[in-house]
């Protein structure tokens, strides 16, 4: 008994490692497109809902949707209310996959066919050309996925669950309870999805338990709304160290299964009734032959993947309706945070997402905020430049050097989890778009080491008795903000936004350099002139030149952006 409950588990683990193998691959394979659908056709709330079923159905993972959909949030290219129906439609999306194990696993004998497809899928996943590659690592976890379910079905049949006494006896002692045995099934369901960390197992458990006949319909439906719960329940605390955003996203979705949850137990018999007769199930029928028995078998497994999607596409007809006053009260739950001086890392911090390609996107949106961190620094320094007063003066200067260590930081650990990506399995687009970000990151930190710089010569600068004079600091003034309209580009250019051009940066940077030429020349005429002393031009050319080093870093940083994207098609 104890090797037969192993084999069980070990046949789960390779459904669930086959799963992750088949989401990789099609992700890896439509990555790009799917963003760029995500990006596109979410704008109306029809569109972000069959735009979230088929992403989530396509890629087979409701995780890689809501990511996306939360990165553009953050972005400002989605609005939270226009990201809901996207969550709402991953919901259904991700019933695809109790239909795939319940046509093909339990209706067909998939023992035989995997082996031609592993093959295959080993094959293709030789073959150079990147797409192919992937389409071969999606065939190989398909085949895994198919070949673990296939042996926990068969492991199943030798226990003889339906005749072993032991377990028929529990579900028949918990099942008399009425309203609190169905609460107890959810819960369980809810507790082993936690655990386990994927509802697709767990719905893969139901489904053989169900078709072997131990676990009644009822109990079984139970187990699939706690899957429903539990999933979002993980969701949410992963998201607790995350940003406003990805915690109202993570919320909504957990609104979303709990409201459907509840108007399920309302209508619990009737509705699973409902559907049980709309496939040909029929909950009060003994099967006697073994014919008759291998039919319910397959008929149960349907009517759970029926009443999976049954239930999902209710609750969107139900909800979706309600999208505005959904958002208004997670927003109300969840406030905005003030912006504090602690900066700490947001999308990253909970470590390596389910996939490599999807921990990029991750890293994408914390460089992103780096780098409007990065500009928030560089505000600082016109107020500084033009500050009297000794004690403000130091405040500045100590919130400055506070934000240069918090860049140091930030460069550091993006740095290192961009290193454990890289030990994943990537495309080749991401591995180009991971040596960019590194490049990126190295970039931006540069940028906060010459904000640094240019605090420190006007600390120099402070600090004697001589001052710069009013056309000094009015030509200062001319450059940063010259230096200001490059980070607002650079900013606007790796967040993606529409209508940006990196000619612009181009631009920018060439107007920085021809100014500083001329202020150079400048300085020398002044000097010559006794306008001022040699002492006093020294730091006034330090800060001109660490603002002409500082819109070199942001061309760097643009080159490598757009780099990415050039060397990725």
């Amino acid at each position: 008994m104890t090797l037969m409950i192993l084999k069980m588990i070990g046949c789960l683990a390779l459904l669930m490692f086959g799963m992750k193998t088949m989401s990789e691959g099609l992700q890896k394979l439509t990555g790009g497109h799917l963003r760029t659908v995500l990006g596109t056709m979410t704008k109306h709330r029809l569109g972000g809902l069959i735009t979230g079923t088929a992403v989530t159905a396509a890629v087979q993972s409701s995780t890689a949707t809501t990511v996306m959909t939360v990165s553009f949030v953050n972005a400002g290219l989605l609005t939270l209310r226009q990201a809901i129906p996207v969550i709402m439609g991953a919901n259904i999306g991700t019933t695809a996959t109790a239909w795939l194990m319940s046509i093909f696993g339990f209706q067909f004998n998939m023992s035989n066919v995997v082996w031609p497809f592993f093959a295959l899928g080993i094959v293709l996943t030789y073959v150079r050309k990147n797409s192919v590659k992937s389409f071969g690592e999606f065939v190989f976890g398909f085949s895994f996925m198919f070949l673990g379910l296939t042996t926990l079905r068969e492991n199943a049949v030798a226990m003889d669950l339906s005749h072993n006494q032991t377990i028929i006896d529990f579900f028949a002692s918990t099942g008399g309870y009425g309203i609190w045995s169905t609460l107890l099934f959810l819960l369980l369901g809810g507790i082993l999805t936690m655990c386990v960390q994927s509802s697709a197992a767990i719905m893969a458990i139901t489904l053989i338990l169900c078709s072997s006949g131990v676990l009644p319909i009822y109990q079984g439906i139970a187990l699939v709304m706690g899957e429903n719960i539990g999933t979002t329940v993980t969701s949410n605390l992963a998201a607790l160290s995350a940003s406003t955003q990805a915690r109202r996203a993570a919320l909504a979705h957990m609104l979303f299964n709990v409201f459907g949850v509840v108007w399920v137990l309302i209508l619990f018999h009737p509705f699973v009734n409902m559907v049980c007769h709309f496939v040909g199930f029929d909950p009060t029928f003994v099967p006697q032959t073994q014919e008759e028995i291998a039919q319910a078998g397959i008929r149960v497994t349907y009517a759970l993947s029926g009443f999976h999607t049954a239930f999902n596409l209710c609750n969107v007809l139900l909800l979706i309706w309600f999208i505005k006053p959904m958002e208004t009260l997670i927003c109300k739950i969840i406030k905005e945070k003030e912006d504090g001086e602690d900066f700490r890392i947001k999308f990253i911090s909970g470590g390596l997402m389910s996939t490599a390609e999807l921990s990029l996107f991750e890293a994408r949106k914390e460089i992103n905020v780096f780098a409007e961190r990065t500009l928030k620094m560089y505000r600082f320094l016109p107020d500084l430049l033009k500050m009297k007063n000794e004690e403000d003066f130091v405040k500045l200067f100590a919130r400055i050097e506070k934000y240069e260590g918090i860049s140091d930081r930030f460069e550091i650990e993006i740095g290192e989890y961009l290193n454990k990506v890289s030990g994943g399995r990537l495309s080749i687009e991401s591995k180009t778009m991971l040596q960019c970000m590194q490049k990126e990151i190295s970039e931006i930190e540069s940028i906060g080491d010459a904000c640094y710089n240019m605090a420190r010569a006007i600390n120099r600068k402070f600090h004697l008795e001589e001052d710069f004079t009013e056309e000094q600091y009015s030509r200062i003034e001319n450059m940063m903000k010259l230096c200001d309209q490059a980070l607002v580009q650079m900013v606007d250019v790796i967040e993606d936004k529409p209508h940006t051009k990196a000619s612009n940066t181009m631009t920018l940077e060439f107007e920085i350099n021809d100014y500083r030429k001329m202020l150079k020349d400048l300085n020398i005429e002044d000097i010559n002139a006794q306008r001022y002393s040699y002492q006093i031009g020294v730091h006034y050319m330090d800060v001109v030149n660490d603002c002409e080093k500082l819109g070199d870093y942001v061309v760097n940083v643009v080159e490598a952006h757009v780099n990415h994207r050039l060397l990725g098609k």
